[in-house]
C-alpha cells in the first residue's frame, strides 16, 4: 500500500515539476481518484489535457475530476470496475476521446452524447445491451465508436452497422 501511495505521489509531482499536460496514474491500485491529487495539481489543472487512470480498481469517478480538469481532451479509464459516470461528464467542453473499455458498464453512459467535441468512444468489453443509436447520430464530432464484446441485441447491432458518418466496431 505504501509503495502504491509513493508511486502516485511521484507521478503527480513529476507532472507538476515538468509542467506536463499529461497525468498518468495507470496501474496504481487506485480505488478512487485521490483527493490530495486535486490539491497538488490545483495550480496546473488548466494545463492538464490527458489523464490516464487505466488498469486500477476504481468503482466510481468523482464529479470533481471533471470540474477540476476543465481543459481535458483525453480520458483513459479502461480496465477498472466502473458502472457509471457522473452527470458532470456531459459538461466537458474539450473532451475528444474517452476510453471506458473493460469496465462494468451495463448501460451506455448517456451523458457522453452531450459532449459536442467527443470524437472517439471506446466501450469494448462491458455488459452493455443497448446503445442510444438516435443520440449518436446527433453527435457531429463522433468519428469512432467501439462496442465490441458487449452483449448487444441484434436490433442494436443492425442499427449501429447501418450508421454513416463514423466508424463503428461491434
Amino acid at each position: 500500500m505504501a509503495e502504491a501511495v509513493a508511486n502516485v505521489a511521484r507521478r503527480v509531482n513529476a507532472t507538476v515539476e515538468e509542467g506536463s499536460d499529461t497525468l498518468d496514474l495507470s496501474n496504481c491500485k487506485l480505488i478512487s481518484f485521490p483527493d490530495g491529487v486535486f490539491k497538488v495539481l490545483r495550480s496546473v489543472s488548466d494545463n492538464i489535457r490527458v489523464i490516464t487512470l487505466a488498469d486500477n480498481e476504481m468503482k466510481s469517478i468523482s464529479s470533481k475530476l471533471f470540474s477540476t480538469f476543465t481543459q481535458l481532451r483525453e480520458l483513459d479509464l479502461r480496465g477498472n470496475v466502473l458502472t457509471k459516470l457522473p452527470a458532470s461528464v456531459g459538461e466537458m467542453e474539450h473532451l475528444t476521446c474517452i476510453n471506458l473499455a473493460n469496465n462494468s458498464f451495463s448501460v451506455f453512459p448517456d451523458k457522453l452524447t452531450e459532449i459536442a467535441t467527443l470524437e472517439r468512444i471506446n466501450l469494448q468489453g462491458n455488459g452493455i445491451t443497448e446503445i442510444p443509436v438516435e443520440k449518436l447520430t446527433d453527435m457531429r464530432a463522433l468519428k469512432w465508436l467501439n462496442v465490441k464484446s458487449n452483449p448487444l441485441d441484434s436490433n442494436t447491432q443492425s442499427a449501429l452497422q447501418s450508421l454513416h458518418g463514423f466508424e463503428t466496431e461491434c
